[in-house]
């Protein structure tokens, strides 16, 4: 049975970038920000633990079809790690399992980082969403379980270090989706003798979106309390989670047939690859491919009709 419309919905259609407050899972600060927008239908792309801060893309309407996309991103992190304890979560929130009186200086810090540079192996932590026959690692580790996990490659782009002191320091990371920061943490400590766990960590960016668009809570409130229009002037178009995709233009004839499901010659399109699709007035009509035939074939439609 489909869900009833509420009364109190609207169609909302973008793409807002929250500064996800700490204390808050990804899903409850998604289905706060959903209660101010009054949305009819909205998901957020990537969870941020709640200790957490940082860009979480929320998508309204239309645009939760570019979540999949969105997923598959690069993620940029200024992480917090202290060092001599690792805990059970890997984080602030876990209790103490192990201590090191170990405190490498920076020189030896800064040349281990150039291991990690690249695909590496990372086994996932007990504390991640990880599935396991059908239950979540972290169900497991909170009945204090443990199960044996496969080891996962992930490439990490960039590493630095921003600012030092023997005991904490903090660390700039641009990774692939599926790292965890962690995880990275406790195997860097332990590539120089000691033990460390992420004390903060802060989401900058989610690629290809701009690390100078976030929007805070108090913002989004302070927009609602003046209305509809000046939450939809807080939102990116769908197009911005296609920046770095190929576009191909099309005029109305050929949005019309790609609008039922056709594919399109269209002379200017890139050879080959996925492209984001555009009608009259620069709207996104569609994700498409270009076919063994050299046309724009539509995938997934973002309209239902043609401008």
């Amino acid at each position: 049975m489909s869900r009833r419309r509420k009364a109190w919905m609207r169609d909302v259609n973008g793409i807002l970038l929250l500064d996800k407050p700490e204390g808050l899972s990804s899903n409850h600060a998604l289905q706060r920000v959903r209660r101010l927008y009054s949305a009819a239908k909205a998901g957020h792309t990537g969870s941020l633990d709640p200790l957490a801060t940082g860009m979480l893309p929320v998508c309204f309407g239309p645009s939760t079809k570019l979540s999949h996309y969105l997923l598959d991103a690069d993620k940029q992190y200024t992480v917090g790690v202290a060092v001599g304890q690792r805990t059970s979560t890997g984080d602030a929130e876990g209790g103490v399992v192990a201590h090191s009186d170990a405190r490498p200086p920076r020189e030896r810090m800064e040349s281990a980082l150039a291991g990690f540079i690249g695909p590496v192996q990372q086994i996932p932590p007990m504390h991640s969403a990880v599935h396991h026959q059908g239950r979540r690692l972290y169900e497991i580790a909170r009945e204090g379980g443990e199960v044996e996990r496969a080891a996962r490659t992930v490439t990490i782009h960039a590493l630095e270090i921003l600012d030092w002191s023997p005991e904490r320091f903090t660390l700039r990371v641009r990774c692939s989706k599926g790292t965890y920061v962690r995880t990275l943490v406790e195997d860097l400590a332990a590539s120089v003798g000691t033990e460390a766990h992420v004390a903060r960590l802060h989401r900058d960016a989610v690629s290809p979106f701009p690390g100078d668009a976030l929007r805070t809570m108090a913002e989004i409130e302070a927009a609602a309390e003046q209305g509809a229009e000046a939450l939809d002037a807080l939102l990116l178009p769908p197009s911005a989670a296609l920046a770095d995709w190929p576009g191909v233009a099309l005029d109305a004839a050929r949005a019309f047939y790609l609008s039922r499901g056709e594919a399109v010659r269209v002379a200017s399109a890139p050879s080959a690859g996925r492209v984001a699709i555009y009608g009259p007035g620069d709207v996104l009509l569609a994700l498409g491919e270009i076919n063994a035939d050299g046309m724009v074939a539509p995938r997934r439609m973002m309209q239902t009709a043609a401008p």
